[in-house]
């Protein structure tokens, strides 16, 4: 945004005559304010004066490498900081090894901060998209030794990163990965509202009467379901295959939603999250954010 410009008084010039008579009254009332009358009649040099040559004390600067307690937590990809201060209140946390309960704590750098018996590390932020195929589960290690979609994002960076939200075992499509505990909490809170496009081929052609019913809502065991738009896939042979946007985060909500209208999902692939796209990225690859997309996601 332009600036406006402004009032520039130094081309402003006056006559010979106003400014001998403006250097006359300046003198004057300098001359009146050196001096002020003091009880016995005596006059004393103002130090008002005097101030005003005297450099102001700087204000001590804060370290910008200092971070506070709950950010640092949330950086390492634990929780959220709201999170965090309650593991601080708890007692959970130390820094150098001594129990730290006062919110508002601030990390030096050299610091070590230890949760429990691990300690963390003030990390960079990290942000991956991956394409996730069938077959890995959503999760960072799996009890029964199934594959994780963690083991597809091996040698994508050293931070330690999560999923943000899930798909299921036999789902496909974009998943995001990251260590910003405060991105991931806002992305999965249902407040924040965040759109995710799916493809979805059932084992029979839908009718238009469903489709507006997935629109309206449909009754789940954990209550009324809806989707914020449902089409028709462009170019497809049949009218098995849809597109359906949402912002619903419950668990297996498009599967238990046509299972409730009669249909089996063949295939679940999500295209579009909070407005990134999976486009170009094979199947079992990945990806780090732009810049640009970051800052997107930072603004939602």
């Amino acid at each position: 945004m332009e600036q406006k410009g402004k009032f520039n008084r130094n081309k402003i010039k006056k006559g010979k005559s106003e400014d001998k008579r403006d250097t006359r009254d300046a003198k004057s009332r300098s001359d009146s304010r050196d001096t002020k009358p003091k009880r016995g009649g005596k006059k004393v040099a103002d130090k008002r004066n005097f101030s005003h040559s005297k450099s102001k004390p700087k204000k001590s600067l804060k370290t910008s490498d200092e971070v506070r307690l709950n950010k640092y937590i949330a950086n390492a990809g634990i929780c959220s900081r709201r999170e965090a201060d309650k593991l601080i209140e708890a007692g959970a946390v130390k820094i150098n090894g001594k129990v730290v309960t006062q919110l508002g704590t601030k990390v030096k750098p050299g610091d070590t901060v230890q949760l429990g018996e691990e300690t963390l590390a003030g990390q960079k932020k990290v942000y991956i998209l991956l394409n996730k195929p069938k077959d890995y589960i959503t999760t960072v290690s799996d009890p029964q030794g199934r594959r994780t979609v963690v083991q597809l994002l091996r040698g994508a960076c050293k931070e330690r990163v999560y999923p943000v939200g899930r798909l299921d075992r036999m789902s496909t499509g974009l998943l995001l990965f990251t260590n910003d505990g405060e991105m991931a909490r806002k992305l999965t809170h249902p407040s924040s509202n965040v759109r995710k496009v799916y493809h979805v081929i059932l084992d029979k052609k839908i009718t238009k009467v469903h489709m507006e019913e997935l629109v309206k809502g449909v009754k789940l065991d954990d209550g009324i379901s809806q989707a914020d738009r449902v089409e028709y896939v462009q170019g497809a042979d049949s009218k098995k295959a849809i597109g359906i946007e949402l912002h619903s985060g419950k668990n297996r909500v498009i599967r238990r939603m046509m299972e409730a209208l009669g249909y089996k999902v063949v295939k679940l692939d999500r295209v579009l999250f909070a407005g990134i796209s999976k486009k170009g990225i094979p199947r079992g690859k990945w990806r780090k954010l732009t810049e640009k997309e970051i800052g997107y996601l930072q603004i939602l």
